[in-house]
């Protein structure tokens, strides 16, 4: 099974935090952008095993979206 984990970075509360329709139930945060990546790896199969009965490997594929608030200052 392949799930697609989108981690989202908020500047302004600087927090990571995971989006995912294929993993009902997977809401993480951390700080750390490599903390959370852990955290989802263990998660995942956990959750699809107890929402879904999935007991088969799960491939992840990560996606990094940083939300920036502000306007930058051109000279």
């Amino acid at each position: 099974m392949k799930c697609t984990i989108k981690l989202i970075c908020d500047d302004e509360v600087q927090v990571w935090i995971t989006d995912s329709t294929d993993v009902p139930g997977l809401f993480l945060e951390s700080e750390s952008f490599d903390d959370l990546i852990e955290k989802v790896r263990f998660a995942t199969p956990e959750l699809l095993l107890l929402n879904n009965n999935y007991n088969s490997p799960v491939y992840l594929n990560f996606e990094a979206v940083r939300v920036a608030t502000g306007l930058a200052q051109v000279s």
